[in-house]
This record gives C-alpha cells, structure tokens and sequence, in this order.
C-alpha cells in the first residue's frame, strides 16, 4: 500500500527535481546529466579494504546526485528508479566483460537490513539492480537480477563509522542464500550498490559471495558497481 500511494501522490501532487528544486518536473535536464554527462570509472577508497573487487562509479557521492539517492532511498522517489538504474547500466558497461561471450551479466544486489526496507518500504538497490538490468536487456545485453545475498546477522548503523570500523562492523554480517551456487553458475557475476564510501560493504559482499561462484577459471571474478561514490575515490581512475 505505501508503495502504491507513493506512486499515485507523484501524478496527482506538485513535483519538483529531487535533485535541485526546480519545479514541475522530477528530474531537470541538468541534474539527469550529472548522472548521464561524464563517463563512469574505477573508484578505489583509501585505505582499500581487503578483498574489494574492481569497482566502477558514475559520479561523485556530492550535490545533485547525494539528493538523487537520497531522495530515492530514504523519501520514496520511485520513480528515479529509472534514470540511476541508466547510470548503473552505464557503469556495467564500463568495466570489462560486460559483452560478447561468457553467459548473462548476473547482478547481485547487496541486501539491505530488513528493517531498513521496512522502514522505507521498499529496498532501494534491488530496485536499481532492476532497473538497470531492463537497461541492459534494451540494449541487447542478457542480464538478470540474482538476489542470492541475505544478512546472516545485525550490524550496528555505519553513520559515523571510520573505514576500519566498518569493516569490522560488517565482517561475517552477509552469507549467500542455499542454492546460489546453482544460480551463480551460468554467467558473470556483477555486484551492485548505490554509493560506495569506505568500500567495506562491497568487500564483505565479495567474500560471502565467494564460496557460491564457479570453479576457478570458468568466469572472470565478481565485479562491482555503484551509483556514486565518496569524491576522494575518484582519485585513482585505471580501467
């Protein structure tokens, strides 16, 4: 139901960009573009968690894109769903192996605690891995959406958190469901956030999703992307 009513408030009630306030429109020309106007790139945070896999941004977590999350994630704007799922295709297709042989891209989103989705009502990164799966299909990319991560424990909220301390905030905290080994097993397995920071989250995604991939050598190993990520990890840009 709230999923609902937030749909219908948006047709029937003033809208304004969620990313800069101009009215009558969602989404202005010139906050689409801070998601669609720069080519996405490998972010990497300083310090580098241990065991975080090649990950490829689109922009920096700042501005208008930090209101476009935002406001997807924690104020039920749906419908942004569609253009930072565009964003997120983009990033899949920056990285290597999104194309040519070698099965579908699998994309694997990390879980959001269940309390937070109900909170929301709604969990905000399957709804990007979604969508931009959809992106994908259109252009003739077979892709699928693989939930195949569940938390296996509570974390503490990481807001105030330092880099170290997230990680062992989140160490064991994630696992992958009975039976993700079988669905793993057919394409190339493409890890999907919304916002990188110190990378820890992605890290322990990788590793609980380690023991589900393949043999070594069938595919090439799990990749990730996000949205944004903190400005300071667009410093070292190697594709």
């Amino acid at each position: 139901m709230g999923e609902w009513w937030r749909e219908f408030a948006g047709l029937v009630l003033p809208v304004a960009c969620r990313g800069c306030g101009r009215p009558r429109t969602e989404l202005c020309a010139a906050c689409g573009s801070a998601l669609s106007g720069r080519e996405p790139c490998r972010v990497r945070p300083s310090p580098e968690p241990p065991g975080l896999p090649v990950v490829h941004a689109v922009a920096p977590y700042e501005n208008a894109v930090r209101a476009l999350l935002l406001a997807h994630k924690e104020r039920g704007a749906l419908a942004l769903a569609g253009p930072l799922g565009d964003a997120l295709a983009a990033a899949v297709r920056a990285g290597p192996g999104w194309s040519g042989q070698g099965g579908p891209l699998l994309l694997v989103p990390v879980p959001s605690a269940r309390r937070s989705t109900a909170a929301r009502g709604h969990d905000p990164v399957r709804r990007l891995a979604r969508a931009a799966t959809a992106a994908l299909r259109r252009s003739g990319t077979p892709a699928r959406v693989l939930p195949v991560l569940r938390q296996r424990r509570r974390v503490a909220d990481q807001a105030g958190l330092r880099a170290a301390e997230r990680r062992a905030n989140l160490a064991g905290a994630l696992e992958a469901v009975p039976g993700a080994e079988r669905l793993l097993a057919v394409g190339r397995v493409v890890l999907v956030d919304d916002l990188l920071t110190t990378g820890a989250t992605l890290a322990e995604a990788a590793r609980a999703v380690g023991p589900a991939l393949p043999r070594a050598g069938a595919f090439p190993p799990p990749r990730a992307v996000v949205v944004a990520a903190s400005p300071s990890a667009f410093g070292i840009n190697r594709n």
